[in-house]
């Protein structure tokens, strides 16, 4: 049986050695360099920083990490990224 070589699902190539941002399913969010991922979206990143934003907004530093991509729901580049106002709630 031949099997065929799974692709990725995301080409991260251009991120790599980059700060990236990842959210994950439950809301937990890191920052980290991507020093290397798989075709799974398991990522490997290293001096990272969860971002804790209960009960006030602070960080803890968590070193090098292994984040399994199927509780990954988000990838995005740290540079150019701006929050913007969520235009779907009610304004007061």
């Amino acid at each position: 049986m031949n099997k065929s070589k799974r692709e990725a699902i995301l080409d991260l190539s251009k991120y790599a050695n980059e700060r990236i941002r990842v959210k994950f399913t439950g809301g937990r969010e890191v920052v980290g360099i991507l020093k290397g991922y798989d075709q799974l979206l398991n990522l490997v990143l290293d001096e990272v920083e969860e971002q804790i934003n209960e009960p006030e907004p602070h960080s803890r530093s968590l070193g090098l990490a292994v984040l399994r991509g199927p509780t990954i729901t988000l990838v995005s580049p740290v540079d150019g990224l701006e929050e913007i106002a969520n235009p779907f709630v009610a304004q007061e």
